[in-house]
C-alpha cells in the first residue's frame, strides 16, 4: 500500500541520512512506487532546500555536513527499540552491551515526556528467558565490527574447543550468531582459508591497523560456497 507522500518524503530523508548512497530503484521498491514518482519526490525535496546530490548511474546522497533536526519516533518505533534493548541485554559479548547501552541513552534523549515514561514502564514489562545467567563470554565483537569495515588485519591467540591453541592472523569478513555466541568468518593466513572462529575461544586479540584487500563475495555468497 502506498504511503500519503509526506510520509514518504520524510522517510527518503531519514534514509539517505543512514545511508552514504541509495539509488532510485531501491527508493522505489521500498516505497512500493514508480521511478517516476521517486524522481519526483527527489525534485520537490531539492526544491525544499534539501541539498540531495544525485550522480548518474551511481544513486543519490545528501550533501555532506547535512544533518536534519533529529526525527521524533513513533510509539510503535520506541517500543521496538525498547525490546531490542531487553533482548541485547542478555547477550554474552560485553562490547556489545555496553555500546549499546550507550546508544540507546542517546535515542531516550529525543522521546518525547510521554515516550519516555511508556518506554520505562515497557522496559520493566518485558523479559527474555536466554542467558539467565547473564553469561558474559566474550568482549571483542565491537572492536571486530570496525576491523571488518576498515579491512584491518586482526592478531589473535585462539583456544579451540579441542584445547589447540594458536596464534592466527586473519582477515575479518563477517560474523554471526548461533545458540547466543558470536562467530567470526575470517581468512586465516596460517590456514591459507576460511575459517570460523568462535569469539569465547579468542583469548586475545589486536587490531593491527594494516589494510588488506576486500573480498570480492557477499556474505550469501560465503555461505553458498560452503
Amino acid at each position: 500500500m502506498e504511503k500519503p507522500r509526506l510520509t514518504r518524503l520524510t522517510q527518503i530523508v531519514t534514509l539517505l541520512q543512514s545511508k552514504r548512497l541509495l539509488t532510485a530503484r531501491e527508493l522505489a521498491d521500498k516505497f512500493q512506487v514508480s521511478l517516476r514518482t521517486i524522481y519526483r519526490d527527489i525534485r520537490t525535496l531539492e526544491d525544499s532546500g534539501i541539498p540531495v546530490i544525485t550522480e548518474e548511474g551511481k544513486g543519490c546522497f545528501l550533501q555532506e555536513g547535512y544533518q536534519l533536526p533529529p526525527i521524533m519516533f513513533s510509539e510503535e518505533e520506541a517500543n521496538a527499540l525498547i525490546t531490542a534493548e531487553q533482548l541485547i541485554l542478555q547477550n554474552k559479548d560485553t562490547s556489545f552491551v555496553e555500546n549499546y547501552i550507550a546508544a540507546i541513552v542517546k535515542i531516550k534523549a529525543v522521546l518525547r515526556d510521554s515516550q519516555k515514561d511508556k518506554a520505562n514502564l515497557l522496559s520493566q514489562r518485558i523479559i527474555f528467558r536466554a542467558n539467565i545467567n547473564n553469561e558474559q563470554s566474550s568482549s571483542y565483537l565491537i572492536q571486530i565490527q570496525s576491523a571488518i569495515t576498515n579491512y584491518h588485519l586482526l592478531e589473535l591467540d585462539y583456544l579451540s574447543l579441542e584445547n589447540n591453541f594458536t596464534k592466527r592472523t586473519v582477515e575479518p569478513f563477517a560474523l554471526y550468531s548461533t545458540n547466543e555466541n558470536w562467530l567470526l568468518i575470517a581468512y586465516c593466513r596460517l590456514r591459507n582459508e576460511f575459517r570460523a572462529f568462535r569469539l569465547d575461544c579468542i583469548q586475545s586479540l589486536i587490531t593491527t591497523y594494516i589494510t588488506f584487500k576486500p573480498h570480492n563475495m557477499t556474505l550469501a555468497e560465503f555461505f553458498e560456497s560452503c
